[in-house]
């Protein structure tokens, strides 16, 4: 059995330092925004509906914006009380409380070089301790964790990429200024290539009610896919190209990206013709009601250097030892799967999401997380109806699920990258989200969530957990 971690003397100066920035930065977001008339931006409102037009967005010009600079800063603390536990194994969740934290800052550059063209700069940092060292479950309840997260704030460059949009006419549109876009207005009929450093799941799967664990659901099971095991760093970041295609109310795109050298590792092979990650989705919005709403539909293929769990079963057989993933892994395989994804807006404050996804689960978690399989649903509501509009309610459930190999592999005291009990009396891990986000002001809130996980890592012997958090966030 693995020791507890002593969480207070590893991490207190850390946690000082970050909450102190954390502060300063929301001091900051707020006095620099006092005096702005405009209604708060709610979590989960759709970019293109938030900006009128671009003549509202940047004071009266028509002209597309030349450049911007955003920041933000995201505080997580959580704690788990402890839980029932018979037995615990090198890649359990620990049995006994635990406190955990995150903090990551962001500064995005953007600027138009030309007519259509877009490059953007992304600078980084993250620090932070997860609970149990990022072990023992299948939906992990913090996405402001990266792997390599530490006790040291780390920096780096999260993302370096270019944007060409060609324009085939039709209607116009508004887009706003953010990170990575740049207010102006954009032809509902063009094509737009993406080269560069950047998160696959920042163009695809993306949901306007929980895709940014930031504001939103924090569960991994919640913020994408949970099946979708695409292409990224240990950071989430890969290099890599996007073509999208739009026309009307749809979307078509299809994206290559490299993988990492090693499952899960940091290190990336650029050999992006020999071991990728692809993805093509196709996307349509519609009204249903009289509410929009926009369905989505991805598939997806991995090839890379995989261990198929029925491979470490075979020799484990012929050994008499134990299976091990690291032991098997003979040569490159493929991975592929599929998701149906859909945001739904159910009134002018509330919006339904929804995802299914599923993998073929014969090879080994390479750079997302152990899901094969998985369910989510949820509905997020904004506060104008008790009198708080810049507030936000939420609450998602999710269901994961194992391949049977997968499950084999665990029952017979197999270890994976994030699970791994030394035996498995297996049910589906089952989810419940909710959080609470308070409005401070347009560009800052602070969120209470709630987690309730029940059959940990597919262990229906251990459990069920609690996670509580605090989230604290500012954007400007």
């Amino acid at each position: 059995m693995r020791q507890q971690r002593t969480f207070n003397n590893k991490i207190g100066f850390g946690k000082l330092c970050t909450g102190s920035l954390m502060s300063l930065c929301m001091v900051w977001g707020l006095t620099a925004h006092a005096q702005q008339s405009a209604e708060p931006v709610r979590a989960g409102s759709e970019e293109a509906s938030a900006a009128a037009s671009a003549t509202d967005a940047r004071g009266g010009s028509t002209e597309p914006e030349k450049w911007n600079a955003k920041f933000q800063a995201t505080y997580v603390w959580q704690r788990k009380p402890s839980f029932s536990a018979p037995y615990t194994g090198e890649k359990s969740l620990l049995p006994g409380r635990e406190r955990s934290y995150s903090f990551t800052t962001t500064a995005s550059l953007g600027y138009r070089p030309w007519a259509g063209g877009e490059v953007y700069l992304d600078l980084e940092g993250a620090q932070g301790i997860p609970l149990s060292g990022l072990a023992g479950l299948g939906g992990f309840t913090n996405g402001e964790l990266a792997k390599t997260s530490g006790a040291r704030l780390k920096l780096y460059r999260a993302r370096a990429f270019l944007r060409q949009t060609w324009s085939h006419g039709g209607e116009q549109e508004a887009v706003e200024s953010e990170a990575r876009q740049l207010a102006g207005m954009v032809d509902r009929r063009r094509t737009v290539l993406t080269v560069g450093n950047l998160a696959v799941i920042d163009i695809f799967d993306d949901n306007r009610y929980s895709h940014d664990p930031r504001t939103q659901f924090m569960n991994w099971s919640l913020m994408t896919q949970g099946a979708f095991d695409y292409a990224a760093d240990a950071r989430g970041y890969s290099w890599g190209a996007v073509l999208e295609w739009f026309h009307d109310d749809w979307e078509v795109r299809f994206g290559r990206f490299i993988q990492p050298k090693e499952p899960n590792g940091q290190p990336l092979d650029y050999r992006i013709f020999k071991h990728y990650g692809d993805q093509l989705e196709v996307a349509h919005a519609h009204t249903l009601a009289g509410q929009p709403g926009k369905l989505r539909a991805l598939v997806f293929r991995n090839h890379a250097v995989m261990t198929r769990y029925d491979d470490a079963l075979n020799l484990a057989a012929q050994t008499g030892a134990v299976p091990d993933l690291n032991v098997a892994r003979y040569g490159a395989r493929s991975k592929h799967g599929f998701g149906i994804n859909l945001e739904q807006a159910l009134s002018d404050d509330v919006g339904l999401f929804a995802r299914g996804s599923w993998a073929d689960g014969k090879t080994e978690i390479y750079a997302f997380t152990e899901i094969d399989r998985s369910l989510s649903a949820g509905l997020l509501i904004q506060g104008r109806k008790w009198g708080r509009a810049s507030d936000t309610l939420g609450i998602g459930v999710a269901r994961n699920f194992l391949s049977s190999s997968h499950r084999q592999y665990l029952t017979e005291g197999g270890v994976g990258a994030f699970i791994g009990d030394g035996r498995l009396n297996y049910k589906p891990e089952n989810i419940l989200e909710m959080f609470y986000s308070v409005g401070i002001s347009k560009q800052s809130s602070i969120s209470f969530d709630w987690q309730h996980i029940r059959n940990p890592a597919y262990n229906a012997d251990r459990g069920p957990i609690n996670a509580l958090a605090v989230r604290l966030h500012t954007e400007f």
